[in-house]
């Protein structure tokens, strides 16, 4: 809330951009977005792709875990992941 109008918009369209990235190209069962800063004062968003296997899935993914999950499948995807946030994020206005 405390920056200007057109930095606020521009920072919401990438966090509405990885967001749907991440949708679109890792299928997630939901992805979890919070806006935390605690001791020095700074913004920052989380854009947490979540999966049904995950291991700490439905609680936080700071909880204990409840189960094991592979994850390699998953890995193998970001560096497309990746490309595509570059170029979507280049293409924001």
């Amino acid at each position: 809330s405390a920056l200007p109008a057109d930095e606020r918009r521009r920072l919401m369209d990438v966090v509405v951009a990885v967001e749907s990235l991440l949708l679109s190209e890792l299928r997630p069962a939901k992805v979890n977005l919070a806006s935390l800063g605690n001791v020095v004062p700074h913004l920052h968003w989380h854009v947490v792709a979540r999966f049904a296997d995950d291991a700490q899935f439905p609680a936080p993914i700071w909880a204990p875990a409840l189960r094991s999950r592979d994850t390699a499948a998953l890995c193998e995807r970001l560096p497309a992941l990746d490309a595509a946030l570059r170029l979507a994020l280049q293409q924001l206005p």
